[in-house]
């Protein structure tokens, strides 16, 4: 059985992040339109699921990561590109999260009387402060497995894509999957005072 070839994408990706570490502007034009497509199915995939970004957009949020992520151009290779890439959208609705959380709580306002307010009225979806904060625990007690949620929650990536970016085997990617959605699971009931002390 003949085995394909490598895609030759993935080599022209890790010959243009090469070129970038030498402050070459072409080179950062060429990579930008080499990966900008599968940004944005990754942005668009993550911001389907996002309930505290409705005015960002796909375009926006990779524009906001790739500021973020020219202030590092030491990437490797495509794989740590990537993983760089997903913890930037990470970062960025994380800071989005907070602004709207301190707008809510009326930031710069005057104080307001809240006793016609329904205290039983929650937004819907993940708080993504509380899970950006599990996955930082999460972090500490095992990297890997706090990448492979940003690159399969945040970036939306398939098995076998974060399994490829991380290099390790798709069975391997699941197991982590499952042991960190029990971990994240366990951490974000904590937070709502179900399980904390």
């Amino acid at each position: 059985m003949q085995r394909d070839s490598p895609d030759p994408a993935i080599g022209e990706v890790t010959r243009l992040l090469e070129a970038v570490k030498q402050k070459s502007q072409p080179a950062e034009d060429s990579l930008m339109e080499l990966v900008y497509d599968e940004l944005h199915r990754l942005a668009r995939s993550r911001l389907r699921h996002e309930s505290h970004a409705p005015t960002l957009n796909p375009t926006a949020l990779i524009n906001e990561a790739w500021l973020r992520l020219q202030g590092n151009p030491e990437f490797s290779n495509r794989r740590h590109f990537f993983g760089a890439a997903a913890e930037a959208m990470r970062r960025v609705l994380v800071d989005r999260a907070r602004a709207h959380k301190r707008l809510k709580r009326g930031e710069g306002q005057a104080h307001l009387d809240l006793s016609s307010v329904d205290p039983t009225w929650t937004p819907p979806g993940i708080d993504i402060l509380a899970l950006d904060e599990a996955l930082e625990r999460l972090a500490a007690e095992s990297p890997q497995k706090a990448q492979l949620v940003e690159l399969r929650y945040f970036a939306g990536l398939t098995y076998e894509e974060a399994a490829s970016t991380l290099g390790i085997s798709r069975a391997t990617a699941e197991r982590w999957w499952i042991y960190a959605r029990a971990f994240l699971f366990a951490e974000l009931q904590d937070d709502d005072g179900t399980g904390r002390a």
